[in-house]
């Protein structure tokens, strides 16, 4: 009989034999065994995996109560793992969503609180259910109305902890639509508190089709107020991009001689007539709205390269991120007279700026623009209209406001830079592939990492890869060079 193995108390010494223990398993030979063994060893694995969702937790909780994440360079625990341990947004997003529900967090005085979903956390530590159990669970209580009394909610949740045991995830969803129905039959309980924590309005990625699919619960004010536009800047005839003699604007003020005309031409489906008639409510709301002089967030910037701009092919990129189609560019830039960036395909450099007017803040903006498109950070997905101009040498230390000290950089990873152990140091690499880009590395400076740029936004740039060697921030060839292209 196998006697207990006495294991460490240290997390340490427990993550490396745990991971001592995975490539033991990963060489296992389970050909060897019975199919009864086989299925017990599967069900313990699998118990030991919902039992290490409880053990992830309460370390996130950990890293969040510490700010353990500044310790390489990260604002938050989402970063922590999306960037730190790869796992990405999505999965960071998920363990995220555990964490919250059956974590132990710590209160302002110091005390440590019970979990939000107590049976939850109670159910995994045994390990019965998992983290995708834990995220319908907690998904379900979400929607449970604010008007519902607290103790009616501990056995809503108590019982979906019950049933967890002995269903799959998705068998818990089925369940929780039941309890919601039965706890709020004919939506009465639902109040504003309840819209007002539901609204919210996401523009998905594009697709590679440059398409965007628009995720949205609207209030019931905002859907009165879209309704009665779309009622009139929608109707057939109004606002219609394929036909130039359409009447613009809201059907109300149109000559209704020409709307009739325009209406009998009209063949677009009731969904394209509305995708229309908002462009052109939002085309008269930024023409109205008046520009920033020194912020480019409230203005049109494309950036193009010189070769897709003369075959009319390929994508431009916008200062927002999106990405749009060079075949599109021409009749946008007439609409709203954007600021253009052409780029020498095979340099990257700049060739010449287009601006409405001369101002030294926003023209090296658009510089920046040029060269960076977004955060320069490792892995910041932030577009250059949320970013600000990052000074490489600081205000601070003798820095200046000049194009060879400046890079892109978002709010959070500008406020970030500085000399203390958790932040980052910033330069501009003058050889190597990445020449002229902005790197980054954490403070303190570790001969061991590699200065880092952010390829998220130069996705169709990759050079090929090989070592270089980071040279100092200032040196006159790279203020010689970006001047250069600032007056080309």
């Amino acid at each position: 009989m196998n006697t207990p193995m006495q294991l460490p108390d240290d997390p340490v010494a427990l993550a490396s034999l745990m991971d001592a223990v995975a490539a033991k398993f990963a060489a296992a030979r389970f050909a060897a065994v019975t199919e009864d063994e086989l299925v017990t060893t599967a069900e313990v694995m699998e118990s030991a995996r919902r039992r290490l969702d409880g053990a992830d937790a309460a370390m996130l909780v950990e890293i969040s109560d510490r700010n353990a994440a500044r310790k390489v360079g990260l604002f938050s625990v989402h970063q922590f793992l999306a960037q730190h341990l790869r796992v990405g947004d999505g999965e960071a997003k998920r363990r995220r969503i555990v964490a919250d529900a059956i974590g132990q967090f710590s209160s302002f005085s110091g005390g440590t609180l019970d979990p939000r979903l107590p049976a939850t956390a109670t159910a995994v530590v045994d390990g019965a259910i998992g983290g995708g159990h834990v995220r319908e669970i907690a998904a379900i209580m979400d929607r449970i109305p604010s008007a519902v009394d607290p103790d009616t909610r501990a056995r809503a949740e108590a019982q979906l902890a019950a049933i967890a045991r002995d269903l799959s995830p998705a068998g818990v969803a089925q369940a929780g639509h039941r309890l919601l129905a039965h706890l709020d039959p004919d939506g009465q309980v639902t109040d504003d508190r309840d819209r007002a924590r539901l609204r919210g309005l996401i523009l998905m990625p594009q697709d590679r089709r440059l398409m965007s699919k628009v995720r949205a619960q609207l209030s019931p004010e905002l859907r009165a107020n879209l309704e009665v536009l779309l009622g009139q800047w929608a109707a057939l005839g109004m606002n219609n991009p394929e036909d130039l003699d359409s009447p613009r604007g809201a059907a109300d003020a149109a000559d209704p001689v020409a709307l009739a005309a325009a209406a009998a031409r009209d063949t677009r489906t009731a969904g394209q007539r509305n995708h229309d008639a908002l462009l052109a409510i939002l085309q008269t709301a930024h023409a109205a709205s008046g520009v920033a002089a020194d912020r480019l967030s409230t203005e049109l910037v494309v950036t193009v390269t010189d070769q897709e701009l003369a075959v009319r092919a390929g994508v431009a990129v916008t200062a927002t991120g999106t990405r749009l189609p060079v075949t599109e560019l021409v009749h946008v830039a007439g609409a709203v007279h954007p600021h253009l960036a052409v780029f020498s395909a095979a340099t990257g450099q700049a060739l010449w700026l287009g601006r409405g007017r001369r101002l030294a803040s926003k023209d090296q903006r658009l510089m920046l623009f040029a060269r960076d498109r977004g955060c320069t950070a490792p892995e910041c997905s932030a577009p250059f209209a949320r970013t600000e101009a990052h000074h490489l040498t600081e205000w601070r230390d003798g820095g200046a406001t000049d194009i060879g000290n400046l890079g892109a950089a978002c709010g959070r990873h500008n406020r970030s830079v500085g000399h203390q152990v958790g932040q980052w140091e910033t330069t501009i690499l003058l050889d190597g592939p990445y020449a002229g880009r902005v790197a980054w590395r954490p403070v303190p400076a570790d001969t061991r990492r590699d200065w880092r740029v952010n390829q998220i936004h130069h996705a169709e740039l990759l050079p090929d890869l090989g070592p270089h060697a980071p040279p100092a921030p200032h040196d006159s060839r790279v203020e010689a060079h970006l001047a250069r292209l600032l007056t080309a």
